[in-house]
């Protein structure tokens, strides 16, 4: 039998040239790499990121295959074992970070957190990283993750992509930072997916999980829409429990999806355990765009956390809602919400004909409620008046939803 010789081309990291301060100029390199012109650009600090100390970070743009304006943004944060040049290597073959790699018809921005190492996504590497939260706790931002929104923004800016189809991806430690950084700035991201995240902790100081409680000067923006696939025999998915009570409270939209699948970041893998992880097309929400909140639904599969973490079983959270915004106008919204089919989705679970949810509605363009007004709503046969809360946040308790 001959034996043969595979050849791939790897990303290459280009010698260091001088960097700049913020923002950077010219690439300091250019080069075709999966078929998609590949820059990198290196650069110093910006005085409001608040560093200690100058350093030089570097980060990766990856054009769309095919020229286009008003193109989307993936954002993908990399994981502990991985820098910003090893992470875009990753994209070379399939299977292996699977979800750093962006579609073709994206930009994608590839950052590090890894050369300077008191950076990570957030200070600190993970939950078992000593005195982390400790030392990063509160919602105070640090310089990474200021780092992170503005280069975010140089980007948007200099390669004019769509401002409302931003999405924030990571793996492992780099799925923390996507809940962390991403649950905090929905004003940027549309919608944010993390693949088994090392902890929750970064996004519960950030977002100030009980019993903290934001303080009252401090507004933020709706959130993204979350996907999260962790494992319950994942050591590091510890907390997740927390992390769904949280967002089922906060009315915070989250697809979640689970399995004993460890800490995997091969989605052929995975899906031999959950084939549901890519199911919802989040890379179809746009930030300019109204979208409900599924809560306390019945077609919620049981939590494994905290108490069975050896099941066996694999789960979802709201995985089989969908919608279409109809009207947002001053004095009208229509939204139409029903549940996805087997002709459209091919799983090995069983997909439900009816579900009964509370719904909540974010992101409103042109139908706003202030705080404390009544509404009414009508939703098929059913119908009756509601009241915002103290955020003007408009929900509806127990409607049924079908595929139909």
């Amino acid at each position: 039998m001959h034996k043969s010789l595979t050849l791939v081309l790897l990303f290459l990291v280009s010698p260091l040239g001088e960097a700049g301060e913020w923002p950077p100029g010219d690439p300091s390199s250019s080069k075709i790499f999966n078929e998609r012109k590949t820059e990198t650009f290196r650069h110093g600090v910006h005085p409001e990121w608040g560093y200690a100390a100058a350093q030089e970070d570097a980060f990766v743009v990856m054009h769309p295959k095919a020229s286009r304006s008003n193109a989307p943004l993936y954002v993908v944060l990399h994981s502990a074992g991985h820098d910003v040049f090893s992470c875009v290597n990753c994209t070379k073959t399939v299977g292996n970070h699977d979800i750093y790699r962006s579609p073709d018809d994206h930009y994608a921005l590839y950052l590090d957190c890894r050369k300077n190492r008191n950076d990570w996504w957030w200070g600190g590497m993970h939950r078992r990283d000593k005195g982390l939260t400790e030392r990063n706790s509160g919602g105070d931002t640090v310089p990474v993750e200021k780092r992170v929104i503005d280069t975010v923004r140089w980007a948007i800016k200099r390669y004019r992509i769509d401002p409302n189809r931003v999405y924030l991806s990571g793996n492992s430690m780099g799925g923390s930072g996507t809940l962390g950084i991403g649950m905090r700035h929905g004003d940027v991201f549309a919608a944010i997916k993390a693949n088994v995240p090392a902890g929750v902790e970064h996004v519960s100081e950030r977002l100030f999980f009980p019993p903290k409680s934001a303080p009252k000067e401090l507004s933020l923006p709706d959130p993204p829409i979350c996907v999260n696939y962790s494992a319950q025999n994942d050591g590091w998915s510890f907390g997740h429990d927390r992390f769904f009570d949280v967002m089922e409270e906060r009315n915070y939209a989250l697809f979640f999806y689970w399995g004993p699948f460890g800490h995997a970041n091969n989605s052929a893998r995975i899906k031999t355990v959950n084939d549901l992880i890519d199911s919802f097309d989040w890379l179809s929400v746009r930030k300019d765009e109204a979208y409900p909140v599924f809560t306390k639904a019945s077609t919620n599969s049981k939590l494994p956390w905290p108490d069975d973490l050896k099941s066996g079983e694999a789960g979802q959270v709201n995985a089989f809602f969908r919608w279409k915004t109809v009207e947002d106008a001053a004095q009208r919204l229509e939204m139409s919400l029903f549940l996805v089919s087997r002709r459209d989705l091919k799983t090995g679970f069983k997909i439900p004909a009816e579900a009964r949810t509370d719904v909540s509605v974010r992101r409103l363009q042109n139908f706003r409620v202030k705080a404390g007004a009544l509404f009414q709503w009508q939703f098929g046969k059913a119908k009756g008046e509601g009241k915002a809360d103290a955020q003007g946040l408009i929900g509806i308790p127990g409607l049924k939803v079908t595929s139909t």
